[in-house]
């Protein structure tokens, strides 16, 4: 499908040239899914013929199985291989990439850690091992079973279950998956006795095409008293170093192991996973490991994902405690693009909804003759979402019947247009008194300075009144700024929360709950936090608010570099960017596109640096279009990204970062469609320019040759080299944008 030809179509000129390298570079071929040793990191594995799981991963299927001897459980889906020795002495034993041959795991620890009423347990264990640098098979076979641990009592294999329920209402990812194939393994675990007083089951699922894992923990209280989880640990592995320094020192920072992707869904109070995790995965040293280089034994070498306090929950009499989860992906390079390519897949797989990419305008206007005006401009150019945006007036937390027929009454118009309405609403960062706002420990402070606590009596209506606001006018968006960061409250507020060590658990869980509500009714979540294994949808792609009150000129610059380093790992449509339609934090004519019908060049040029790359921004303004001529204009872009929009919304090759100086561009690859590439790239220049592009095609699952087509001209063969590159020399418009489809023959 393609847009019809308009003088402002997003096309090159009918002149550009396909000229093509012919060099071929020979080298050793590579075992499958490795990543190439090339200087091209793009390029992936130098020999087309090896099965590369981010291109094909259909043959990579997970399996449970015993070990030949018995001895073990052993999951495996030719990417990943964990072996967890049972019987006497239960843990891991081996942790292997496959892909890049190599051993994982230096030492043995136990499945789990729990402390129950004070009393702390490990969950299986081996002990003897006579050297924690590395672990012989041999002396798995010859240690013994940590005889002060549960022992195991039942091993149960099955398949991988939805961990929260996802209502497709809208456009996703073609290929997404829920849940995502796999299987999964139980092992249950309990203290010496015929009739033990608790049990801990153990949960892990290994993916099919995807060298990832998850693990969590669930207790069950089988005695006749009340029991508390005052900690747990869900996991605990020993990691071959990542480097060997002799000495540290004071703000020298030992590198812990970075064949490791670590996540839970407790993540919050920032961005990207790093931050947002840092409450529950760390890295410890390993003062057992006494032979480690390190004169200090410093080296952290210990992953570990366990609460940093708590969560110290009572688990009633035949009632069960669930842990988070813990994903553990293993990395096969070392390369940046690949990593970060794997790191979107493991997204995409096992949090798909962050494939859903509606495009949203962000109105400030809550009149409603000017949210019906908003909703039939968007229906016009092919927007599918608005949102009442902050500063326009709506009230979340008005709960009054009038209020709501109101909105009810608007949401319908939508649905009938086919538009989503939502509103936004500000939680955290704001103080509310009586009571009602988190007290942290003495020497701590809160993330945005104030915020209320969620079990408190506002923070507990709080959420009744955005159910009621949800149930009853079918709003279809939230955007839920400040979302719970994390914040610890020293104050008890029963039923709820006791105090300061189970306070962090029990918010997480409120708004878990919510947005796990959420995504059962398809309620787009856009969230500031890194909650999306716990069901939202989009957080922000990561920018300077102030910069959107720069000139225009600069700001177009400043979004194709925000994309460009915020889908290192995250797909295009994780993270959403800004264009100030009307005024935003200030700025005044200069930086805002209003009145829009002046500004149209500019205008065009922030939906192509946003819609060609496949993210979607906030467009915030009182308005999508003022003319006929930029309605058209806003139409014809929206086409042209939905004509493509598949393939626009997939996986980005990183090729140039956009500086004012030269071209800059991203290249779109899915190995699975009809259009396997789109390249996008701008001229930021004030005169054309004619420029030779490298276009890696590996990853597009393009060998041999393909078919480009420049600027929706007819499609002209390309032969391809070994390592699946072509060469692409554009004209590329001044101040102008040009694009390619490659397909296959």
């Amino acid at each position: 499908m393609r847009c019809p030809p308009s003088p402002v179509s997003p096309r090159v000129p009918a002149a550009a040239l396909l000229l093509l390298s012919l060099a071929v570079t020979c080298r050793p071929p590579v075992c499958r899914g490795a990543p190439a040793e090339a200087s091209d990191p793009a390029a992936g594995p130098a020999d087309a013929t090896a099965t590369d799981w981010l291109v094909d991963p259909a043959s990579f299927v997970a399996r449970a199985e015993r070990s030949p001897d018995g001895a073990a459980i052993v999951l495996d889906n030719g990417l990943v291989r964990r072996t967890i020795r049972t019987g006497a002495g239960t843990a891991t034993v081996a942790l292997d990439d496959l892909v890049g041959g190599r051993s994982l795991l230096r030492a043995v620890e136990p499945e789990a850690r729990v402390t129950i009423d004070g009393v702390a347990h490990a969950v299986g264990g081996l002990v003897g091992q006579p050297n924690r640098a590395f672990l012989l098979p041999a002396w798995a076979d010859a240690m013994a079973a940590d005889p002060d641990a549960l022992r195991l009592t039942a091993v149960a294999t099955g398949t991988t279950e939805e961990r929260l329920r996802w209502k497709r209402v809208r456009h996703h990812a073609p290929d997404a998956a829920w849940p995502p194939p796999g299987v999964s393994v139980s092992l249950d675990f309990a203290p010496p006795g015929d009739a033990p007083p608790f049990t801990v089951r153990v949960h892990y699922e290994l993916y099919d095409g995807l060298p990832a894992f998850s693990k969590w923990i669930v207790v069950t209280n089988h005695s006749s008293a009340p029991i508390t989880v005052d900690r747990f640990t869900v996991e605990s592995l020993a990691i071959v170093e990542h480097a060997n320094p002799v000495d540290d020192a004071p703000g020298v920072v030992l590198p812990h192991p970075d064949c490791l992707h670590v996540e839970t869904d407790q993540a919050f109070g920032g961005f990207g996973h790093e931050h947002a995790c840092r409450h529950a995965v760390r890295w410890r040293e390993d003062p057992a490991f006494g032979t480690q280089v390190n004169y200090e034994k410093k080296m952290p070498c210990v992953l570990e994902v366990a609460p940093f306090r708590g969560p110290a929950q009572e688990i009633a009499p035949g009632g069960s405690f669930e842990s988070f989860r813990a994903f553990v992906l293993v990395h096969d390079s070392s390369d940046r693009e690949r990593r970060g390519l794997a790191v979107r897949r493991f997204k995409r797989t096992l949090a798909p909804w962050v494939t859903e990419n509606p495009l949203m305008h962000h109105l400030l206007d809550s009149r409603p003759e000017a949210v019906r005006r908003a909703i039939d401009q968007a229906a016009e150019v092919g927007f599918e979402m608005v949102i009442l945006s902050f500063g326009s007036g709506f009230d979340a937390e008005n709960g009054s019947p009038e209020h709501l027929a109101r909105w009810k009454d608007l949401a319908d118009h939508a649905r009938i247009r086919g538009v989503d309405l939502g509103a936004y609403s500000l939680l955290s960062s704001r103080r509310i008194g009586g009571g009602n706002d988190v007290v942290p420990l003495a020497g701590e402070k809160t993330t945005f300075g104030h915020a209320p606590a969620l079990t408190s009596d506002w923070g507990l209506a709080y959420f009744r009144q955005l159910e009621t606001l949800y149930d009853t006018t079918g709003f279809m968006v939230l955007e839920h700024d400040g979302s719970y960061p994390g914040d610890w409250d020293v104050t008890p507020r029963p039923p709820l929360q006791r105090g300061l060590d189970d306070s962090q658990w029990a918010q997480w869980r409120i708004i878990r709950d919510w947005y796990a509500r959420c995504r059962a009714r398809g309620v787009y979540l856009n969230v500031p936090d890194h909650y999306f294994l716990a069901g939202s949808n989009k957080c922000g792609m990561g920018y300077r608010e102030t910069n959107w009150s720069l000139p225009r000129a600069e700001q177009v610059i400043h979004t194709r570099q925000n994309i460009f380093d915020g889908t290192w790992e995250r797909t295009p449509s994780m993270g959403w960017m800004f264009v100030p339609l009307a005024q935003y934090h200030g700025g005044g004519a200069a930086a805002t596109i209003e009145p829009l019908a002046e500004h149209l060049d500019h205008y065009r040029t922030m939906l192509r640096s946003n819609l060609a790359f496949g993210v979607q921004a906030c467009y915030r303004g009182p308005r999508l279009f003022d003319t006929d001529a930029t309605r058209d204009m806003v139409r014809e872009e929206v086409a042209w990204f939905k004509a493509h929009r598949d393939i626009l919304e997939s996986d980005v090759i990183h090729l140039r970062r956009a500086d004012g100086r030269d071209w800059d561009g991203m290249l779109h690859v899915h190995p699975r469609l009809d259009e396997r590439a789109l390249l996008a790239v701008f001229n930021p220049l004030d005169e054309p320019i004619e420029r030779t592009i490298v276009v890696p095609l590996h990853y597009a699952g393009l060998v041999d040759a393909c078919r480009a087509s420049v600027g929706g001209a007819p499609p002209v063969r390309l032969p391809l080299d070994r390592a699946s590159r072509a060469r692409l020399t554009l004209s590329i418009p001044a101040r102008g944008f040009a694009w390619a489809v490659f397909r296959p023959e």
